[in-house]
């Protein structure tokens, strides 16, 4: 269970007796009489003790000085006579204004300080130093292998240290660096300077800093193992090889004693093994008294020498390259916080800040359960790994990965050529860095698989640094295993999918039995393909609403963390299936559209005339005595007021619309909608922004919109309508009170009827009359409204037999004469006393329809069965009779907006996310949502207008 856990140390933890070994990044104890040098990182020989040997690797050996030689050397090797004393480190002291010499110029070491020359002999081992200022000790390897502070042939002089030549040594290095972006193979004067000193001194003497340098020299060669290659990454394994016989640090195979650890092995498939076969031995919670969202990396950090730094929190933005507030920048920390930072920087200031390479080995810190702190290696992919043949640091296949331990940010030391004083020809930048947290399967505690640190490094030709640019990007993702949800989501679509055939052929079926027909022709199938796109819509908006509410819920509401979000990769199947529900629901909307603008209806008026009046009869010079007219006003006030009400709908689209941006703008809704754990709906403006979720963003909209739709429906329904003004009510109330009746189709054989027949005879009078007939009503001393007697039932669902349909058709065919060519026409009657014949001709025959006087052509009237009512479609075909179904529900708004409400709904919905998912701004979608809302609705109520003129005889110039 532990995998690749290690415990946190410091040097500081080490103590007085230990210090900090960087190869184990753990405290070893000092030899007898040593403690912790000043650094925390070597040991030295205490005060009075003298070194007699020290590789570096290997510990310290001491020895006591004489009594009477009490004082040790500043370099620590020897013991001398202290004239004026000692100070606490054990070294001679002189008064002010003097220099301590403890040699002769020739190097001799005295007994107290005198000056004297150098000397290169035998015990005295001396030389100048750079500046030629003192005399100090001879390099250790040279004294070693020469006895003297000279390197000369055989023996092999190389980055200021003499080896003695011998068999077994690390083959000659290859001190070349290849920039594969840019085609380029440098020599580098880095790499020449110490490429072969440092495999040598690791080898021999596992030398700490050297081993820790010759891997730092791998690092900057984009971990190049090769079996072919004798560059800093093979010598680099030539030394792990050879040193098996050390043993391994931690109980990690892939880290061995004095080297650093660089890879996690070369065998196919070990990188699922390391990312996936543990887990992280801690949890996370996003909530509650136990809430731990922190996630402590923490990493070691080493220069390009091989010297260990210091342990560095990553909080504070040490691998942010771009700048950014503090609070901003620890951010990225924070568990569930989605983070994303991305800049251009300059050449010049990454020159000036980064001109000395730092490496880093990254670690997640954590608790046991005992309280000791722990470290959870991160492994490294490096998207730029070269010259390896049997791994691709690329795609989503692990088995194909090469993982590694150590990176950097910025190279600027190994593209220099000759001279290490000079700038760099090339430097490589870490221009892409995202940290990647996966939670496993099927956990309900929060349980992560170890981290994956990916970095992809850009090569950049120096040329005119303050006018070149990197652009760089830093960024923490969360990841779980979607392939559940998504096959979850792939059987709903399935299943819904089905049904919706089903429902469409249902629909269909009900279609071709209110047409009339039962063929199976070309316009059933277009016909299906509509009905089938409306339901599709349905099915493709109920998956997004619940995936997008689902992820509002259980991410942002979870206290133990189980689900993390999509990666925006993988919204990509939801992003469509939002396409495919608004473009289905567009074409299901125009669809309605054009099926409203094409109803037949009429307006049956029951008044009779009051009497005879006296006309002249033009040409012949006499007068008659004819009917009194009967006032067209009340038509045409009814057909005003179903004008009115055509694109009346259940909301307030207005107020759905500000209300929506409102809670989502001004209350702060949106701020669900951000990929981070936090369900707060304020955020201070210091704060971190975490990148937008398009799933959501979806579900926090909708969820909005519907929930004020509905809020709205039930207060309309609930108390507009009912104390206030409903309108569709009314509308049959004012039929009846104006004595006017609603005969309308709006298939071939299918329509509605409202009964608008006053139970007073007339409605043509005056408004004493009126007035009185009201009360008459009111008080119950008159007949009641229904079609049948004694019922109120007003509004009825009508399936009319062929024939009646003929019958009307060829009634109505004097008003479509008018539009034929012109030789076709009645020469001897003029355009307006054709409509007038045939308006009169049409309220004849259907008045006299209603009142059963065409016997051939009657009709009956009945309840509807309730799995009609449920399937919206009828069973019993109208062949002699005509049937007339009971409807309390006032469905002839099926003609109207009124009655499409969800589908009107559904469609702005999905219109205001398909803007917002595309602009990222619910400002904008807001206002483009309301402008089509008024756009169609102009578009309904223009056709709809000249649909209601044409079909009807009401002169347009009338309808306002």
């Amino acid at each position: 269970a532990r995998g690749f856990s290690v415990p946190l140390q410091s040097p500081a933890d080490c103590g007085a007796d230990r210090y900090f070994d960087s190869s184990r990044l753990a405290c070893a104890p000092c030899g007898a009489h040593q403690r912790q040098s000043a650094g925390g990182s070597s040991c030295v020989c205490e005060p009075g003790y003298r070194m007699v040997s020290s590789n570096g690797g290997f510990p310290v050996t001491c020895e006591k000085c004489p009594e009477n030689m009490s004082g040790v050397t500043q370099d620590g090797w020897n013991c001398i006579t202290c004239p004026y004393g000692l100070t606490s480190e054990g070294n001679c002291k002189c008064p002010n204004n003097e220099i301590l010499v403890e040699r002769n110029i020739d190097g001799i070491l005295l007994n107290e300080a005198l000056c004297l020359q150098c000397n290169g002999s035998e015990h005295s081992f001396s030389a100048s130093d750079a500046s030629g200022s003192r005399c100090v000790r001879c390099e250790k390897t040279f004294i070693q292998v020469s006895k003297s502070c000279d390197c000369n042939s055989p023996n092999i002089l190389t980055g200021g240290l003499c080896f003695l030549a011998r068999e077994g040594l690390p083959p000659k290095g290859v001190a070349t660096i290849r920039f594969a972006q840019l085609g380029i193979t440098l020599t580098s004067a880095w790499f020449l300077k110490n490429l072969q000193s440092s495999a040598f001194a690791c080898w021999l003497y596992s030398n700490l800093t050297a081993c820790q340098a010759l891997g730092n020299m791998c690092v900057m060669n984009m971990n190049s193992l090769s079996s072919s290659s004798t560059d800093a990454c093979g010598l680099f394994q030539y030394i792990f090889v050879s040193t098996a016989r050390v043993g391994i640090i931690h109980s990690i195979p892939y880290w061995r004693h004095n080297l650093p650890w660089l890879y996690y092995g070369d065998q196919p498939g070990l990188a699922s093994q390391v990312l996936e076969k543990n887990h992280f031995p801690t949890t996370f919670t996003f909530k509650g008294t136990d809430k731990d969202v922190k996630l402590k990396f923490i990493a070691a950090s080493f220069d390009a020498a091989g010297n260990f730094l210091k342990w560095q929190s990553l909080e504070g933005g040490i691998l942010q390259l771009c700048p950014d507030t503090q609070t901003k920048l620890n951010a990225a920390y924070v568990f569930g916080t989605t983070y994303q930072q991305s800049c251009k920087i300059s050449v010049s200031k990454i020159l000036l800040d980064f001109a000395d390479p730092v490496f880093y080995d990254l670690f997640l810190e954590y608790n046991d359960g005992n309280g000791q702190q722990y470290l959870w290696a991160v492994p490294v992919l490096n998207l730029n790994l070269q010259y390896n043949e049997k791994f691709v640091n690329q795609g989503s296949n692990m088995n194909n990965w090469l993982l590694t331990r150590r990176f950097f940010l910025v190279d600027a030391l190994s593209g220099k050529e000759n001279d290490l004083g000079k700038p760099p020809r090339v430097i490589r930048i870490a221009s892409k860095i995202t940290i990647s947290i996966r939670l496993v399967s099927h956990t309900q505690r929060g349980t992560i698989y170890p981290p994956l640190f990916t970095v992809a490094y850009t090569d950049v030709l120096i040329q005119n640094p303050e006018t070149q640019s990197v652009m760089v990007s830093f960024a923490v993702s969360y990841e779980m295993n979607q392939s559940e949800a998504q096959i979850q989501t792939d059987i709903a679509l399935g299943v819904l999918g089905g049904l919706a055939v089903l429902w469409s052929l249902l629909k269909t079926a009900g279609w071709k039995r209110r047409t009339g027909s039962s063929i199976i022709d070309l316009q059933t199938v277009f016909k299906f393909l509509l009905f089938y796109a409306g339901d599709l819509a349905n099915v493709f908006f109920i998956i997004t609403l619940g995936t997008g509410i689902y992820w509002l819920v259980f991410f942002k509401a979870q206290q133990f963390v189980s689900v993390l979000l999509p990666l925006p990769s993988q919204e990509e199947d939801f992003v469509t299936y939002i396409a495919c529900a608004f473009s289905l629901k567009a074409l299901q909307f125009l669809h309605l559209l054009v099926s409203q603008l094409a109803i037949d209806i009429f307006f049956i008026d029951w008044e009779r005339p009051k009497g005879k009046v006296l006309k002249a009869v033009e040409g012949e010079g006499v007068i008659k005595s004819a009917a009194a007219p009967v006032s067209i006003w009340r038509t045409y006030f009814i057909a005003n007021e179903w004008n009115e009400i055509q694109t009346v709908r259940k909301i307030n689209p207005l107020f759905q619309v500000l209300a929506v941006l409102f809670f989502l703008e001004v209350v702060g809704f949106s701020n669900l909608a951000l990929m981070d754990a936090s369900s707060s709906l304020a955020r201070s403006s210091e704060s971190y922004v975490a990148p937008w979720s398009r799933i959501l963003r979806f579900g926090v909209s909708a969820a909005l919109w519907i929930a004020i739709a509905i809020l709205q429906v039930i207060f309309f329904a609930v108390i507009y309508e009912r104390f206030v003004e409903d309108k569709i009510s009314q509308f049959v109330d004012l039929c009846c009170v104006s004595n006017i009746s609603v005969f309308l189709l709006s298939h071939n054989c299918f329509g509605h009827y409202i009964h608008g027949r006053s139970v007073h005879g007339h409605a043509d009078t005056n408004m004493e009359e009126m007035n009185m007939n009201l009360k008459r009503e009111a008080e119950n001393l008159c007949s009641q409204r229904g079609l049948l007697p004694n019922t109120d039932g007003q509004t009825f669902q009508i399936s009319i037999s062929r024939k009646m349909r003929l019958h009307y058709d060829w009634i109505h065919e004097t008003l479509t004469k008018k539009r034929g060519p012109a030789r076709l026409l009645d020469s001897s009657a003029n355009t307006f006393e054709q409509s007038t014949r045939a308006y009169n001709a049409m309220n004849k025959f259907l008045s006299s329809f209603i009142d059963h006087v065409h016997k051939e052509m009657d009709y009956i009237v009945k309840d509807k069965l309730l799995l009609e009512r449920i399937l919206g479609m009828e069973f019993m075909e109208p062949i002699d009779k005509s049937i007339f179904y009971n409807d309390e529900g006032h469905s002839f708004s099926d003609v109207l907006y009124y009655g499409n409400e969800t589908t009107l709904l559904i469609f702005d919905i999905l219109f205001f996310s398909v803007v917002d998912l595309a602009s990222q701004s619910f400002v904008l979608a807001a206002i483009l949502t309301y402008l089509q809302q008024e756009f169609f609705r102009f578009i309904r109520n223009t056709l709809g207008q000249k649909n209601l003129a044409s079909k009807t005889l009401v002169d347009q110039r009338f309808l306002i």
